[in-house]
């Protein structure tokens, strides 16, 4: 599924017909242009390439391309930095691996697993701060007691359905949960692509790819458009159906010693109208999660 000859074609198609000629000094030639954005000829003479060669890059013929080669591409059609390390992992996937080593081989990825202490600490945290672990392919692994009720109920889905690009795209109930659902839905889309291009051969990333390309047209829409933005950090507007909206400020921070993992944290200013919603919904878990005294 996601073979790195498709996905660098796909995205450097992407990145073509996204740029304005005018805005680097192109002329419209003496033919005028029948497809928006860019020639293959003239990215190849931005980068600094032949004609040949580009064509072979974008159609996956090529092999073992140099570094210098992908910075003149990633200049040419003007990449961010998050797309320039996609374009890298696409186009030189040995690159990732270390010589001889497991990383190397499609599906030798270790099970997702989270330390003990990693739950302690997701524990410690329970009473105040919403959190939770996601792993590879988005899948959510861990949470506390408010993390698995700040948005979805995680508590009530099963395992397999507990991932953060599924529910968004799947879920009945995403839309009403977030009104800003197209940005939630692009920041999903962008992370995940990312995290294809870092792991193409991940088993799980390609399921839940292959799944949501299956099911879901917004998905497809937005994922054809090979938008790679990872987004670690923002603002999230939340309508929880028992304690009202939310407006709460995310955090994700790459494990040290687990880095397929991430513990993604959700806050709000002090004194805040947010606050106090989240101190509602902790006694609301709370109450829930007393045993019942049969009298």
């Amino acid at each position: 599924m996601l073979h790195a000859e498709i996905e660098i074609g796909s995205f450097l198609k992407a990145r073509r017909a996204a740029l304005d000629p005018a805005d680097l000094g192109l002329p419209d030639g003496l033919n005028r242009r029948r497809v928006r954005g860019l020639r293959r000829e003239e990215v190849a003479q931005l980068a600094g390439i032949s004609v040949d060669y580009y064509t072979r890059i974008e159609q996956g013929r090529a092999h073992a391309i140099s570094d210098p080669v992908l910075e003149g591409i990633a200049r040419a059609l003007r990449l961010t930095g998050g797309e320039i390390a996609y374009l890298r992992n696409v186009a030189a996937p040995r690159r990732r691996g270390g010589a001889g080593g497991d990383e190397s081989l499609p599906g030798a990825v270790p099970g997702q697993t989270v330390r003990p202490e990693i739950r302690q600490l997701l524990d410690a945290m329970a009473d105040t701060v919403p959190a939770m672990i996601v792993g590879r392919g988005m899948d959510i692994l861990a949470w506390n007691a408010l993390g698995g009720r700040v948005a979805f109920d995680l508590e009530g889905l099963e395992p397999s359905r507990c991932n953060s690009a599924l529910l968004v795209f799947l879920d009945p109930v995403a839309r009403e949960l977030h009104p800003e659902w197209q940005l939630i839905a692009d920041e999903v889309v962008g992370n995940l692509r990312a995290e294809s291009g870092r792991n193409p051969d991940d088993p799980r990333v390609c399921e839940v790819v292959t799944e949501l390309l299956g099911r879901s047209a917004d998905f497809r829409r937005v994922w054809e458009a090979q938008a790679v933005s990872e987004c670690l950090r923002g603002t999230k507007r939340i309508m929880h159906p028992v304690v009202g909206e939310l407006e709460v400020s995310f955090e994700s921070f790459r494990l040290s010693t687990d880095a397929d993992q991430a513990l993604v944290t959700y806050s709000a200013p002090r004194g805040s109208a947010t606050e106090r919603r989240l101190r509602d919904l902790a006694d609301v878990v709370a109450r829930e999660a007393r045993p019942v005294l049969m009298s």
